[in-house]
């Protein structure tokens, strides 16, 4: 009969129900008999323990959780039954938890939840334990008691003084929870014990328990004796070999010798070999074994034909030949780069018709940063290839290509062939990066080296100096890679295909940013792109004001910059709201402009004329200033101008002097006036023909004090018969005169080709008007009054478009396009 606590007695001293605060356990049970400490750091459950502690009884009622992860379960989370404990310590720690020791009583079972917000209160029935006969419970003693011993006698660490404890208990249900606390079995068996109404049931499941315990234990032990029985045939197998390999020493003899021979005698049965390269390592083989071990020409050559035998001479990639993935890798990698791509494309189309071709030498040419090398590994992407890459930067040996002869201490393959073996196949995607960065001395020339290397003609039968064989290169994808064409020697020019990448227009690295490079800096920084967004004026602010480049590698770092700006600020304030970047905050975030673009004149002005040129960071608006003086005709051309734009300046004044009575300009200014023309930004280096049409407009504006149109641009060479010649940088010329709100552009006729490549959004909204000679030029550009033009040549003209009428009060910056319409 057990005890029944007061809680659950009622008024006539009978058997009733109770209410208790609730401790949900998250992966223990604790039972009846048994002491336990916990520790307890949830608010609900050390409100629920003070609770106990202010009764006089400290009871409290212990139940598990079904889901030991949830940190704030419900009643659908908690096992009905549970045991009825009685606090007998609660210590409060310094760190807000709390340490409680409770002692298990009764079992019971939850027959109600009361709602309370600071801890559960539960309503509980008291389950009885039923009582066996005389016979059934001697044998289930028995029984748990033999099986605990059994245990025992596999682990050492159960006290004697437990063992004697548990085996003089004569109440079954004592036993049953006494012994089960001995054990770590997991929480739903000690759930099971727990719950089970039948106490037969209870205890047959405990032995079971138990003897699976015991059978685990030995299972363990057998592992254990076993795993020290190997240990020990090992260290004495040691101890005898290397009684063996010292008495081998004495004798002058080697065992490892014998099996390292063995090893790469098998190497070269497996490998398969061209007919040159097999008889030569096999003949080296041979030579090997007749040789002292220990002897340095014996390491010499096992390196050698350790050489032949890591290199791919057959093993080759296979090759994807679907052309519409190709094509969606290339363009999933890069935005642009039209040319190369469709270069690639044509390859492997004729490599899927023919089945065999010689690998293309393909030549990329164009400004740091502009996606070279990353190109050739879409390349090795697209075709399925291996990717192997060189950089060429710096190189000024020979033997860093051709490799060394074997004579040499430390001899070793070139570069090529080392970068091979490193790829494992013979037809990878072979990029030879800076390749106008070599140099030479007094070691040779590397550049003459690559000859062979990229000569289709020749690379097929490559013969490396280390080596002393033929290697076939013929399947190699070969690409290289240049910032300028002119540093490569002409001869090695001649064995490759130049495809030239331009620097990127503003809108095309808008594009690259907003599809590539914001969402991988966000990414990079931590940062989820769902959170931050960048407007379409912030990334054009950072391309004007803070980069000056052909490519994108500082248009990155940028971008970097402020992502990691905002990193920093949601690492420190925690901010899941989404921030956005515009261009206002984009100077919060780099500082001041670093650059200044071009812009407009706010008013027509006599001698200032906006010309446009091309540099390796795309186009600029190129101001051409002159002034005339009184004097003895002295000419003078400021500005850092090379010698091709001093003359095209000479040449401008002379067709000046040859026209001066059909501009009524005085035919001896040449005698009475000094000239003066000057380009801005003097420290900036300035060459080329280009600026021609805008210095002979400047002098003629000068000479006849008529001003020049304001929101027009030109550029083109001139000839002292006046004819307007083409130039080159058309494409980044027009998108400068249309960053700086110019709508109006004269261009060579010639160069009317060239307005394919710029594109049709900006086309629409800059008036092109292609000329042939320079009075064309002179007639649309010098303002005598409001819609009057200087000269007209005849009726001919009609073919030109004029200009549309503008309003002379006009603000520039009314005539600026948005950055949004671009």
């Amino acid at each position: 009969m057990i005890n029944i606590p007061k809680i659950f007695k009622t008024s006539d001293h009978q058997e009733g129900g109770a209410v208790l605060p609730l401790l949900p356990l998250r992966d223990i049970v604790v039972f009846p008999h048994m002491v336990s400490p916990l520790f307890v750091g949830r608010t609900k459950s050390i409100n629920a323990l003070s609770e106990a502690m202010n009764d006089e009884e400290k009871y409290i009622f212990l139940a598990t959780q079904t889901n030991p992860g949830e940190d704030h379960p419900k009643q659908k989370d908690i096992n009905r039954i549970g045991t009825v404990a009685k606090v007998l310590q609660m210590l409060r720690l310094p760190d807000g938890t709390v340490k409680t020791v409770v002692e298990g009583k009764h079992r019971a079972r939850i027959t109600d939840f009361e709602t309370n917000e600071s801890f559960f209160k539960v309503h509980l029935e008291l389950l009885e334990e039923p009582d066996l006969e005389e016979g059934e419970r001697e044998a289930y003693l028995r029984n748990v008691v033999d099986a605990f011993k059994a245990y025992t006698q596999q682990n050492k660490n159960i006290s004697k003084e437990t063992v004697e404890t548990i085996s003089n208990l004569t109440d079954p249900v004592e036993l049953l929870y006494t012994a089960a606390a001995q054990f770590s079995f997991k929480a739903r068996d000690n759930q099971q014990l727990l719950e089970t109404q039948s106490l037969t049931e209870r205890l047959t499941y405990l032995i079971e328990l138990i003897n699976q315990e015991t059978v685990i234990l030995q299972t363990d032990q057998r592992i254990k004796n076993r795993i020290k029985k190997q240990m020990e045939q090992s260290q004495k197998n040691y101890y005898l070999n290397e009684q063996i390999r010292a008495i081998k020493k004495e004798m002058g003899e080697d065992e490892s010798e014998d099996n390292e021979l063995k090893e790469l005698e098998e190497r070269i049965e497996n490998k398969e070999l061209p007919e040159e390269a097999e008889e030569k390592v096999r003949h080296e083989f041979n030579k090997l074994k007749r040789m002292t071990p220990m002897s340095a020409e014996a390491t010499v050559t096992r390196n050698y034909i350790d050489w032949i035998l890591s290199l791919p001479w057959f093993e080759k990639s296979e090759i994807s030949e679907d052309i519409d993935e190709a094509e969606k890798i290339l363009d999933e990698d890069h935005y642009g780069l039209e040319r190369p791509k469709e270069r690639i494309l044509e390859y492997l189309a004729v490599q899927a018709l023919v089945k065999k071709i010689r690998g293309p030498i393909l030549c990329l040419v164009g400004p740091p940063g502009v996606g070279k090398t990353s190109l050739a590994k879409s390349v090795s992407r697209a075709t399925g290839r291996e990717f192997v890459r060189l950089s060429l930067g710096g190189v000024r040996d020979e033997a860093e290509i051709r490799g060394h002869r074997r004579t040499y201490i430390g001899a070793m393959p070139g570069k090529i062939i080392q970068s091979l073996r490193k790829a494992g196949a013979n037809n990878p995607v072979f990029c030879l990066d800076e390749v106008d960065k070599m140099s030479m001395d007094f070691r040779g020339d590397p550049s003459a080296a690559l000859l062979e290397v990229l000569d289709p003609e020749q690379n097929y039968a490559f013969n490396d100096h280390y080596l002393d064989m033929d290697y076939d290169l013929s399947d190699i994808l070969f690409i290289t890679t240049a910032n300028t064409l002119p540093d490569i020697p002409v001869p090695l020019q001649d064995r490759m295909e130049i495809i030239r990448l331009p620097g990127y227009t503003e809108y095309e690295k808008y594009n690259i940013a907003e599809l590539f490079l914001v969402p991988k800096q966000i990414r990079l920084n931590g940062l989820d792109v769902e959170n931050v967004k960048f407007s379409k004026n912030a990334v054009y602010t950072v391309i004007r004001n803070y980069t000056r480049e052909a490519g994108v590698r500082n248009l990155e770092r940028e971008i970097a910059s402020i992502c990691r700006k905002i990193a920093r600020k949601v690492a420190k304030t925690g901010a899941d709201k989404v921030i956005h970047v515009n261009s206002r905050s984009v100077e919060k975030y780099l500082g001041p402009v670093q650059y200044r673009r071009g812009q407009l004149e706010e008013k027509d002005l006599v001698g200032i004329v906006t010309g446009l040129a091309w540099t390796q960071f795309g186009g600029e608006l190129l101001y051409v200033e002159s002034a005339i003086m009184p004097g003895k005709g002295d000419f003078n051309v400021t500005g850092k101008l090379g010698d091709v734009m001093k003359e095209s300046a000479r040449a401008a004044i002379s067709y000046v002097r040859s026209r001066s009575g059909q501009f009524n300009i005085d035919p001896k200014f040449y005698e009475k006036f000094d000239i003066h023309i000057h380009v801005p930004e003097g420290a900036t280096p300035k060459d080329g023909p280009s600026a021609g049409i805008a210095m002979c407009t400047s002098i003629i504006s000068t000479l006849t004090r008529l001003p020049v149109r304001r929101d027009l641009a030109m550029t083109g060479e001139i000839t002292l018969r006046g004819r307007v010649l083409p130039v080159g940088g058309l494409k980044e010329k027009i998108l400068a005169a249309h960053r700086a709100g110019i709508h109006n552009v004269i261009i060579p006729a010639d160069n009317e080709k060239d307005l394919k490549e710029i594109p049709a959004t900006i086309m629409r909204q800059i008036q092109i008007v292609p000329v042939q000679h320079m009075d064309e030029v002179i007639g649309r550009a010098i303002v005598v009054e409001e819609g009057s033009y200087l000269y007209r040549r005849d009726d001919n003209d009609a073919e030109f478009p004029d200009f549309p009428p503008r309003d002379p009060g006009k603000s520039s910056d009314n005539d600026r396009p948005a950055i949004a319409d671009i």
